[in-house]
C-alpha cells in the first residue's frame, strides 16, 4: 500500500518524473523498529535483573548499579526518539525525503535527530563509566590497574567533549537544525557535513570501546583471582567483543550514509545499531551483577552459595589486619582439614599466638583479645566449624 503523504505529492506535482511511487514506497522502517524495540527490551531485561540482585540478593547497590540505571533511562530515551524519526520517513529514500515530506517535517526530524544523538553520547558514557566503576571494585587492591583505570576515565570524559562540541556547534550560529540546500533556512547557517561529525565520533566511540574491554582481558590474563572473579570478567568478553563490532559497524554506514547519493538509507539501520551498541554494553556490564540472582532462581542456591552475596564487591583475595580488637574469631573446617592447615595443628598455632599477643597486650585497655593477622584468604566453602574462641 503507498503511503498517502507519496500520492499527495505526486497529485501536487512535486515529484519529478522517473520517480515511481513503488520506489517511494520503499522502507526498512518495520524491520528496524522491530529489531530496535528487541534489543530495548532485552537490555531492560537484564539491567532490571541487576539492579534486583544487587539489592536483594547482594544487598549492595554501587555507583556502578545507579549509572547503569541512567544509562537504561537514556537509551529508553534514545529509542523512543528514533521510532518517531522512523515514522516520520528519515531512514526513507532521499528522494522522499526532498519531495515528499514539507519542510516543517523535515526540520523536525533534523531537531529530534540532534536531540537523539546528544542522548546517545551521553548514555555511551555512562555505560563506559559504569563498566570502568565495575572494574575499580574487582581489582581495587592491585594499584597498577587501579592507575589504569584512572587513566582510562580520563580518556573518555576527553573523548566526550569533543563529540558533544561537535554536536552542538555544528553550525554556526547554534542551532538544531542539519539543513539540506534545498531548504529556506539553509542560507541562514554554516554547517559541517553531518557525516563529518557522524564519522569522528563513531572513531572516537570506537577507541572507547577498545579501551573499555581490553581490561578485562588484561585482568584475566595478569591477576590471580578467584575462578568466581574470573568468570564474571570472562562473561564481559563475548558480549564486549559484539559491541566492538557493532561500532565497527555504525562507522561504516556513517560512512555510507554521507558518501551515497541516496544518503538516508542507511539511517534506519544506523539508529538501530546505535540503540544496540547502548543495549550490548550495559548487558555486558550487568551480567555480573544479575548473575547472583539467575543463581538463585535457576539454579536454587541460597544466599549463602551465591557467589554475588557471599563474595561479590568485596576485596577477599587478600588482607592484612594489625592490632585488630575481635570479639569471636571463627576458623572454618571440613572434616579432616581446616582451608588454612589440619585442624590440630592450626588450633595449637593459633592458641599459641593468641596467648602471646594476649600477653603482650594486656593491661592496654583494649575492647578484646587482639590478634596480628598475616595471611591470605582463598574462597572457599565448608561445612564445619572449630568452637569459637571468645574474647575477654
Amino acid at each position: 500500500m503507498v503511503d498517502s503523504r507519496i500520492q499527495q505529492a505526486i497529485a501536487d506535482g512535486n515529484v519529478p518524473p522517473g520517480i515511481t511511487a513503488e520506489y517511494l514506497g520503499e522502507s526498512r522502517d518495520r524491520p528496524s523498529i522491530i529489531g530496535i524495540v528487541f534489543v530495548t527490551a532485552l537490555t531492560f531485561l537484564v539491567v532490571v535483573t541487576r539492579l534486583i540482585s544487587r539489592s536483594y540478593i547482594v544487598q549492595r547497590i554501587g555507583i556502578d548499579d545507579v549509572l547503569a540505571a541512567v544509562s537504561l533511562a537514556l537509551l529508553i530515551c534514545f529509542v523512543g526518539l528514533s521510532i518517531e524519526l522512523i515514522n516520520l520517513g528519515s531512514g526513507r529514500h532521499f528522494a522522499f525525503i526532498e519531495y515528499v515530506l514539507d519542510v516543517p517535517t523535515v526540520l523536525r526530524t533534523q531537531v529530534l535527530d540532534f536531540v537523539a544523538h546528544i542522548l546517545y553520547t551521553t548514555a555511551l558514557l555512562l555505560c563506559r563509566v559504569s563498566g570502568l566503576a565495575f572494574y575499580y571494585r574487582v581489582c581495587g587492591l592491585h594499584n597498577n590497574f587501579l592507575i589504569a583505570i584512572k587513566v582510562v576515565f580520563c580518556i573518555l570524559v576527553a573523548g566526550f567533549l569533543p563529540q558533544i562540541f561537535l554536536l552542538i556547534f555544528h553550525c554556526k550560529p547554534v542551532t538544531g537544525y542539519w539543513p539540506y540546500g534545498w531548504e529556506p533556512v539553509a542560507p541562514r547557517y554554516t554547517c559541517l557535513q553531518w557525516g563529518i561529525v557522524y564519522s569522528v565520533n563513531s572513531s572516537v566511540s570506537l577507541l572507547c570501546d577498545l579501551l573499555l574491554f581490553g581490561i578485562p582481558i588484561a585482568m584475566l590474563r595478569t591477576l590471580e583471582m578467584s575462578r568466581k572473579r574470573k568468570i564474571q570478567l570472562a562473561g564481559i568478553l563475548l558480549p564486549g567483543v559484539a559491541v566492538i563490532a557493532i561500532s565497527i559497524a555504525r562507522l561504516v554506514l556513517v560512512i555510507l550514509g554521507q558518501w551515497e547519493t541516496d544518503e538516508s538509507w542507511s539511517y534506519d539501520p544506523m539508529l538501530g545499531v546505535e540503540a544496540s551498541e547502548i543495549g550490548a554494553t550495559l548487558i555486558a556490564l550487568s551480567v555480573p551483577g544479575a548473575k547472583p540472582l539467575f543463581d538463585k532462581i535457576v539454579f536454587k542456591k541460597d544466599d549463602s552459595q551465591t557467589s554475588g552475596a557471599s563474595h561479590y564487591g568485596r576485596k577477599t583475595s587478600s588482607f592484612r589486619s594489625r592490632g585488630t580488637a575481635l570479639s569471636n574469631l571463627r576458623f572454618q573446617t571440613n572434616s579432616q582439614h581446616s582451608i588454612l592447615g589440619s585442624e590440630q595443628e592450626e588450633g595449637q598455632k593459633y592458641g599459641a599466638e593468641t596467648s602471646a599477643m594476649a600477653g603482650s597486650r594486656h593491661g592496654e585497655g583494649g575492647d578484646g583479645i587482639y590478634v596480628q593477622v598475616d595471611f591470605d584468604i582463598k574462597e572457599a566453602r565448608v561445612n564445619t566449624t572449630t568452637p569459637s574462641l571468645n574474647s575477654r
